[in-house]
């Protein structure tokens, strides 16, 4: 299908080429890397929650409003009213607006884009965590997940969908990882902080033996962890000047670091030690650098440091994490000086504006001719498929 690039757009068609290269991702190349997008999301009903989620609750989902001038609002309960813009795009921004509802449109969309395999996130879907009701999360998470199978589940060997989990609810927790598994599912994924909101000490979070239950649970089926950007609390706490720039920085992609220094600093992978996680979509860049601060506080403050750990936090996360990321030339420029192209993902963000889609093979030259065949592989593909269980040889024939 021929796609005519506006010119806003024309950018993401600059490339430095692959010149070197043995192999490349250009979808026409018969010596491809075998690629899978960690990172893609869904585009659901917009009647989704209202049509399937049990009527008391119907009076409090995320829900679009518009106001005396026309403007379009969503509204749920943790969030402050998000402004849509869905009139004002056009050309290749409203395309990616509108993509990703049919899974045989995905697969078209995917096999131009060159990919092989995708994880599938929620999209309307990632205002399930938003609000403090924790049982009320849950049950948005399980009309998703229903959904979700019966949409992808017929087609999983590209299109995967990811399983939501509502981790305040400790006990809907534990029955719902164990029902998606059977379904299954290949992944599930966690909001960043399990109760919605600000910081609050006095909340549970993923350093505390209180989730040993559901660690218990997740290791038994095998199925890795993921926490996406923007779940656990509002990512957009500024406004004003810059605020576009400054929510998707400072409380968008930067919170993501919480779980992680949760679960590697805590001893949860010396009781745990099948559990395996990513971060999805908050970039690599600063993973060397968490790894280096961990470290150094553990050292430094040893007097402080409960438990004493058998590793280093930073080994921990060696043996047990990932992380996945669209363009981030800074993490691909020290993933083989800090020994991490096994633990980065590379994700296109389908339909996203953030992603790369369709222009994907431009950005992954623009991005990663610095870095080894071996480990070019690895980030676009090799390292997803061990985690999530793609079969390599199978994936692309499955079309």
């Amino acid at each position: 299908m021929s796609l005519h690039v506006d010119v806003p757009n024309q950018w993401r068609l600059q490339s430095p080429g692959h010149a070197g290269w043995t192999r490349t991702a250009r979808p026409d190349d018969p010596n491809k890397y075998f690629i899978v997008s960690a990172d893609c999301h869904a585009n659901e009903p917009s009647t989704l929650w209202a049509e399937r989620i049990d009527k008391k609750y119907r009076e409090r989902i995320p829900r679009v409003i518009t106001d005396a001038s026309g403007v379009m609002w969503r509204v749920s309960e943790g969030h402050r009213p998000d402004r849509l813009r869905v009139n004002e795009l056009e050309g290749e921004d409203m395309l990616r607006q509108k993509a990703g509802a049919d899974p045989r449109d995905r697969l078209r969309d995917h096999d131009r884009d060159g990919i092989d395999a995708e994880i599938i996130f929620p999209n309307k879907g990632l205002s399930m965590w938003a609000t403090p009701d924790a049982v009320f999360a849950q049950a948005q998470c399980r009309v998703f997940n229903e959904w979700a199978w019966e949409t992808f589940g017929p087609y999983n060997d590209r299109l995967s969908p990811v399983a939501a989990i509502a981790t305040a609810d400790l006990e809907g927790s534990i029955a719902e990882v164990q029902r998606v598994a059977t379904l299954g599912f290949r992944a599930l994924t966690l909001p960043c902080k399990p109760v919605w909101g600000a910081h609050d000490v006095d909340h549970p979070n993923y350093n505390l033996p209180v989730f040993d239950p559901l660690w218990a649970v997740i290791q038994d089926t095998g199925l890795p962890i993921t926490f996406h950007v923007s779940t656990g609390r509002d990512p957009r706490a500024s406004r004003g000047n810059g605020g576009a720039v400054i929510n998707y920085v400072s409380h968008s992609l930067s919170p993501t670091i919480e779980p992680v220094a949760n679960l590697c600093a805590s001893g949860v992978f010396e009781r745990f030690p099948g559990l395996r996680f990513a971060t999805i979509e908050a970039g690599i860049g600063w993973v060397p650098w968490m790894l280096d601060a961990m470290d150094e506080a553990y050292r430094k403050h040893h007097f402080w440091v409960r438990p004493k750990l058998k590793h280093l936090p930073s080994e921990y996360y060696r043996m047990h994490g990932f992380a996945s990321f669209q363009e981030d030339r800074v993490g691909l420029a020290l993933a083989e000086r800090f020994d991490l192209a096994d633990s980065f993902m590379w994700g296109n963000d389908y339909p996203h504006h953030e992603g790369t889609w369709p222009h994907s093979a431009e950005a992954i030259e623009r991005t990663m001719s610095g870095l080894s065949d071996d480990s070019r592989a690895k980030i676009l593909g090799l390292n997803a498929a061990g985690l999530f269980k793609f079969d390599v040889r199978r994936s692309r024939a499955a079309s």
